[in-house]
């Protein structure tokens, strides 16, 4: 009875930490005020494509919102070196929807790790598993091992950024609509590679703060627990009178 209410502490621990993942890239893309400005200035990405700040940061706005499901299509119309045109090429259009889908298959993810949490913490409940004391140690082993695959995956990611890029793409879309053309294709000129870097560092401070923050919750629990225990076995049983 032990290993399972250990496993379904994984199970927990896991869902969570899939959860603060996912929350932590929608935190990054869409909760951070000004963001994509602050990079576009960075980068001075509207000299690159020849247009005004505000007519990129609608272009944008429009983007974030199609990633989202909010509107149904991406076109969209600016103003680009004077003139006005569409801003995304057919080949960037097919290729966002590949990119719409993994942004949504994330958020799904997301409802179904609340969901598998909620439940195993239930079924711990109904088993009579001690809460207090096995989730904050599957949390502390899930972390560990999250962590690990994490540091692994970030330095293999620093000596090659281009590389690890490119892995990704070709693990998560099934074509090359990724493999656009600066000559032609405005989305890469907006978000090259440097935006990719700040963005995967800033997620990753985020997701690592708050995995952190629940870990130094969970080890507190753990002393406390400790502490609990001995306070027990050292209180004095008491005489028979």
């Amino acid at each position: 009875m032990r290993v399972l209410h250990f496993l379904l502490g994984l199970i927990f621990s896991m869902s969570i930490i899939l959860v603060l993942l996912v929350t932590s890239i929608e935190a990054v893309l869409y909760w951070s005020p000004d963001y994509f400005e602050r990079e576009y200035d960075k980068y001075e990405v509207i000299d690159e494509v020849n247009m005004e700040m505000d007519d990129l940061l609608h272009v944008t706005d429009v983007m974030m919102d199609y990633l989202k499901d909010k509107r149904e299509d991406l076109q969209v119309v600016t103003r680009v070196d004077g003139a006005w045109r569409t801003f995304f090429s057919q080949r960037e259009l097919d290729h966002m929807v590949d990119v719409k889908n993994l942004f949504l298959g994330g958020l799904a993810l997301r409802r179904i790790c609340l969901l598998i949490a909620v439940c195993s913490a239930g079924l711990l409940y109904l088993l009579k598993g001690r809460l207090s004391a096995i989730l904050p140690r599957a949390m502390c082993t899930c972390t560990g091992v999250f962590f690990s695959a994490v540091c692994l995956i970030a330095a293999v990611a620093a000596t090659d950024f281009t590389r690890a890029f490119t892995i990704f793409h070709e693990i998560f879309f099934d074509n090359d609509l990724w493999l656009l053309n600066p000559r032609e294709d405005l989305l890469i000129n907006i978000v090259p590679e440097p935006f990719f870097v700040d963005t995967a560092v800033r997620i990753a401070a985020v997701f690592g703060g708050s995995v952190l923050l629940i870990l130094a919750v969970c080890l507190l629990s753990l002393y406390h627990g400790k502490r609990r225990n001995r306070r027990h076995q050292n209180d004095p049983i008491g005489t028979a009178i």
